[in-house]
């Protein structure tokens, strides 16, 4: 049996499915593509999460674009973190050209340019539907954890979390909080500590300015109402495609905060909103975060170590999240060795250190005899990737150089009259953009500490010093001249005595 054989073979064997699976393209050997090798992702292991990794113009963006698009047409929904802004395109047509035809062929199939349904969901003034949750629904402990708070300040938070409860203070939006911590700075300060215990001045103030922080990186466009519920992120259109959700976060690079505060209330919502679903035919949801060195770099420790609990636990809900990056090894190896996809595109070498990530990257894929993975990793060409994933059985397929289809959709970004034309028929945006203020905690305090300094300024205000009163003869005569002078007469000849007494002269020395 010839090499192609024997790799044909161990290509069809590890990558043949009972299930339905997603087409990625077609096998290479020694820089040709070889017939009938169709490189296929398994759906029943998508929850097992994955990468997409590679330098920047190697086509992994578009290998992201391929992912969705098949898992839409297998009634999966999708939800994409696009950070540069490209995967608009999703919601239209792509065109026909000659090297789109050239790989589909190679695939053994017929490319047929497809529009897919997309909704546009923004964190800040980006056109599309508002994701929002309220302060309450967030809670004291993802809140303590994106500010950034000890553990006295924890309990503190926690406690005004209580607080608000036990009297009906609704929080909503940070300004609620805010009101809160200035309450109880002052007015409400006793009447906290009665039932909660004291509170320190200092700590409080803190927690004020970690909060305002936040507030200056723009989170009271995502705290208040309405809140989004997850169940949106879910839907199938009434051609039974998944619904495909696209959030914009290309202004959120510069305000990390933001976007961990996101990421962690959108994970605990998932982890805690949906039951266990065991293994099924195929995921309830997927998620994509683009560019995601970015997200890892910037990210506080709450939200890497928030990541890292959910990507172990999450996958029995039925979730599966995907990394897109430059280098695998820009994402933590506790992620990183939860990944069961991975699709790798070529490597760039310009440094000792370039050198030894690429060899580290090639130590992360299995063991082949046809090919040196670490050789392949910076030779290989645009729109050609590493593949491996997991089979129906959890164990990882072989490690094929694959030549990837193109993306049915457009290759590029939606005009602004097409993204107007989205939101202008969005069901979400009609049920979310509708911005609501009702009565909260700041309403509520604002008229208390109002009240209080009405009542303040309204009290007779006391005259400093003792209260003058009317004077007795005895304090009269005391105060006359005359009786001062007699004091300090009868002062200086006690001195006198005393000092005498102890041996001390007291007469003056004449100088003259």
């Amino acid at each position: 049996m010839s090499k192609i054989d024997e790799f044909r073979e161990s290509i069809n064997k590890g990558y043949t499915f009972k299930g339905d699976s997603i087409l990625l393209g077609a096998a290479k050997l020694d820089d040709k593509v070889v017939p009938n090798t169709g490189i296929k992702i398994p759906l029943k292991t998508l929850n097992r999460h994955g990468l997409i990794a590679g330098a920047t113009g190697t086509g992994k963006t578009k290998s992201l674009q391929v992912l969705t698009e098949g898992l839409s047409e297998n009634s999966i929904p999708v939800l994409l973190m696009d950070i540069k802004g490209d995967l608009s395109g999703l919601a239209a047509k792509g065109v026909t050209e000659d090297f789109i035809l050239a790989r589909t062929d190679a695939a053994g199939i017929k490319y047929e340019p497809s529009a897919f349904p997309v909704e546009l969901l923004s964190l800040s003034d980006e056109k599309g539907v508002k994701l929002r949750a309220t302060v309450s629904e967030f809670g004291p402990i993802l809140l303590g954890k994106v500010l950034g708070l000890n553990d006295t300040q924890e309990g503190i938070v926690s406690a005004i979390f209580k607080y608000c409860d036990d009297e009906g203070l609704a929080l909503l939006d940070l300004k609620d909080f805010i009101k809160v911590l200035q309450y109880l700075t002052d007015e409400g300060k006793k009447e906290f500590e009665q039932d909660y215990g004291r509170i320190s001045t200092t700590s409080l103030g803190t927690i004020m300015r970690k909060v305002i922080e936040l507030q200056q990186q723009g989170a009271d466009q995502f705290f208040g109402e309405t809140s989004f519920d997850v169940d949106d992120l879910m839907k199938i259109d009434d051609k039974g495609r998944g619904v495909i959700s696209v959030l914009k976060v290309t202004d959120l690079l510069d305000r990390p905060k933001l976007f961990s505060t996101f990421m962690l209330s959108l994970l605990a919502e998932l982890y805690a909103g949906l039951p266990e679903a065991g293994d099924e035919d195929r995921p309830k949801l997927i998620i994509f975060i683009d560019e995601a060195h970015l997200v890892f770099q910037e990210a506080s420790k709450a939200l890497l170590q928030q990541i890292e609990t959910v990507i172990k636990l999450i996958r029995s809900k039925g979730v599966g999240i995907y990394f897109c990056t430059q280098n695998p090894q820009d994402i933590p190896a506790p992620v990183l060795s939860q990944l069961g996809l991975k699709i790798q595109h070529a490597l760039r070498a310009f440094t000792a250190s370039d050198r030894r990530k690429i060899k580290e990257a090639a130590d992360n894929y299995p063991l082949t005899d046809f090919f040196d993975t670490e050789e392949l990793l910076t030779s290989m060409g645009i729109g050609e990737a590493l593949v491996t994933a997991l089979d129906e059985k959890g164990r990882p397929t072989p490690l094929a150089v694959t030549y990837m289809c193109p993306p049915r959709s457009r290759m590029d970004v939606l005009t602004e009259d097409e993204i107007d034309d989205i939101v202008d028929n969005s069901k979400l945006a009609k049920k979310y953009n509708k911005d609501i203020d009702r009565e909260s905690a700041y309403e509520i305090l604002s008229v208390k500490m109002e009240k209080a300094a009405e009542e303040t300024e309204s009290a007779p205000k006391p005259k400093r010093g003792r209260p003058a009163k009317e004077k007795s003869t005895m304090e009269t005569i005391l105060g006359s001249s005359a009786a001062r002078q007699m004091g300090r007469t009868a002062a200086n000849l006690l001195t006198r005595t005393l000092l005498g007494a102890l041996g001390v002269s007291t007469r003056k020395k004449n100088w003259f």
